[in-house]
């Protein structure tokens, strides 16, 4: 599976932002899709993943209540609803897919492309 994220772009402190990851192939809805994301000079860490179903998700405890993983399976395409986003938000954003949301926190199989997000305060 070919993963596209996108939607990253700059944002007030307290606004929204929605990403997309996008992705090819026919067995997409077989994969769980996560989200990681890296600051400048900060090691990469796990955001957010939902499962193959859309039934089951998991946030990051820094994301949670803020954010919202949904996935649209006709669409082939994850989304991640960012609301009131700070500048510690900040961050190059990825999308990874796997066959559980577990194998998606420890690491993904498939990536995409990271897109950037940037919070000003």
């Amino acid at each position: 599976v070919q993963l596209q994220a996108s939607g990253g772009g700059l944002v007030q402190a307290g606004g929204p932002l929605r990403l997309s990851c996008a992705a090819s192939g026919r067995t997409f809805s077989s994969y769980a899709i996560g989200w990681f994301r890296q600051a400048p000079g900060k090691e990469r860490e796990f955001v957010s993943a939902i499962s193959w179903s859309g039934g089951s998700t998991y946030y990051a405890d820094s994301v949670k209540g803020r954010f919202t993983i949904a996935r649209d399976n006709a669409k082939n395409t994850v989304y991640l609803q960012m609301n009131s986003l700070k500048p510690e938000d900040t961050a190059v954003y990825y999308c990874a897919a796997a066959a559980s949301p577990r194998s998606i926190m420890g690491g993904g199989d498939y990536w995409g492309q990271g897109t950037q997000v940037t919070v000003s305060s």
